[in-house]
């Protein structure tokens, strides 16, 4: 029985782990209406469809000379969400349409010039976000579904655990095909590339012949020869 407990142990450790590193904490500058257009950006990799559950929430009020604007983009162009003015906490959900990266991206825009923000914000104009990116199992409410079928929570904790791990495995299954595709790739290109230097040589010698028997037959005709 030490193993096995061990081993869920270790499991339960990654899954954690990689539900915590999603959660992010920063503070996102203001730039004046017609400064040129920067946002802060986060990127994560998503399977095609798989639930994705994103949640910001934005410190500040409305009105206060400020405008904190997302956007949602993968980098195969499909959009998933454009909110304006968040203030607080804003949640999007989502189903990806794509294996690709997506980028949760956020801009500040500030709406009052510096002299109106209070004496303590006026040299350092900021919101304050906090990002929450949760993916596949984890992004499903798993309250709900205890309440729903019924479920004892060590076997709520398991059906996650086990959702967790197979959303592992099928990115492991995308990561050797990507691999796979790759090594094919690299193969053709390295045949190419041999065929070409090889139709090169051939082609050197060939004129290197034709320039010996060009030269032989104008010194002949020469009488040099």
């Amino acid at each position: 029985m030490a193993l096995p407990r061990a081993l869920l142990q270790y499991i339960c450790g990654l899954v954690l782990f990689i539900a915590s590193v999603n959660a992010l904490k920063f503070d996102l500058q203001a730039r004046g209406p017609n400064d040129k257009k920067t946002e802060r950006c986060i990127r994560n990799f998503v399977a095609k469809d798989t639930l994705v559950v994103v949640t910001a929430t934005v410190s500040g009020s409305k009105g206060d000379g400020m405008v904190v604007n997302m956007h949602i983009l993968d980098n195969v162009g499909n959009e998933y969400g454009k909110p304006r003015d968040i203030v607080g906490e804003q949640r999007i959900v989502f189903t990806s349409h794509a294996d690709a990266a997506f980028d949760v991206c956020f801009e500040n825009i500030m709406t009052h010039s510096l002299n109106q923000f209070k004496p303590a914000r006026m040299n350092n104009p900021t919101r304050h976000v906090e990002l929450d990116i949760d993916i596949g199992a984890d992004a499903k409410d798993w309250s709900a579904i205890q309440a729903t079928e019924k479920l004892k929570p060590v076997e709520t904790e398991l059906r996650r655990i086990e959702e967790s791990i197979a959303d592992i495995v099928r990115e492991m299954d995308y990561l050797r095909a990507r691999e796979q595709k790759l090594r094919d790739t690299n193969e053709s290109t390295n045949t190419r590339v041999k065929w070409f230097g090889i139709g090169t040589t051939m082609l050197l010698v060939a004129l290197w012949g034709w320039q010996i028997m060009y030269l032989r037959a104008y010194f002949r005709s020469k009488h040099l020869i």
